[in-house]
């Protein structure tokens, strides 16, 4: 058979799915109409720091009252979605469904979140302690950090940040609940210490909360000489809904 016989094969036995149902679509990584329709796409006004979505515009650098009253470390949040019935079905199938090319899936919605003014900064996963890791077999934010530090050519440094303290699961904690477990758990490697002086760093997690793991682990890089964290992720909770 010739490989552009084999190809057609494959795709018969094996049909593009949606990411968020599976249903049968025209091609990888696209949405049915349904499940596009429940993803919410965040491009609105938002606050400057963390990204929670205003209403109507207060102006370029407006701060909403949570940034104002508890400034995290990180220096800007964004997220391409809200956290919904789809965006967490998307998650959950990467983070533990055994399909690592939803990474692609993530990134290709994330990919706007990037622009022209970080040509040059470092791509970091939000890391797993070891334990975690193994029990794993992966880490779901460095797949996705994989798949767009290659779509927009940037460094992509896997180990930056290591998680030197092993937390309990997060889900289900309030926000000082979340903060203490979080606190002295990670540190930057001295060989990287060189690397990431005076460099803007794009953090990348699946799922944002409540901020306390993204800040710890933003706190930790710019004690290591990191000039600004950026916290970029697929879904971010809008409200008192539970994130994972």
């Amino acid at each position: 058979m010739t490989r552009g016989a084999i190809a057609e094969a494959v795709r018969f036995a094996l049909p593009p799915r949606c990411p968020g149902c599976g249903a049968i679509v025209e091609a990888d990584h696209r949405f049915c109409l349904a499940c596009w329709q429940g993803l919410d796409f965040l491009a609105g006004p938002a606050c400057a720091r963390c990204g929670a979505p205003f209403e109507v515009s207060r102006g370029a650098g407006a701060l909403c009252g949570g940034c104002i009253e508890r400034p995290g470390a990180c220096d800007a949040v964004r997220a391409a979605v809200g956290y919904g019935e789809t965006a967490r079905r998307v998650a959950l199938k990467l983070k533990h469904g055994g399909r690592p090319g939803t990474a692609e899936t993530i990134a290709r919605a994330m990919a706007r979140l990037i622009g022209a003014e970080d040509a040059g900064a470092l791509i970091a996963p939000v890391p797993l302690h070891a334990r975690r890791l193994w029990w794993r077999g992966h880490n779901q934010s460095a797949l996705i950090a994989r798949a767009l530090a290659r779509r927009h050519g940037l460094a992509l440094v896997p180990d930056l940040a290591a998680r030197t303290k092993a937390t309990p699961l997060l889900r289900g904690l309030g926000r000082k609940a979340r903060a203490r477990a979080v606190r002295g758990a990670f540190a930057v490697p001295a060989r990287h210490r060189p690397l990431v002086k005076d460099r803007r760093v794009l953090l990348i997690d699946d799922v944002f909360t409540t901020g306390a793991t993204a800040d710890a682990c933003a706190a930790t890089l710019k004690r290591a000489g990191a000039a600004e964290v950026r916290l970029l992720c697929w879904a971010r909770v809008l409200r008192d809904s539970d994130g994972e």
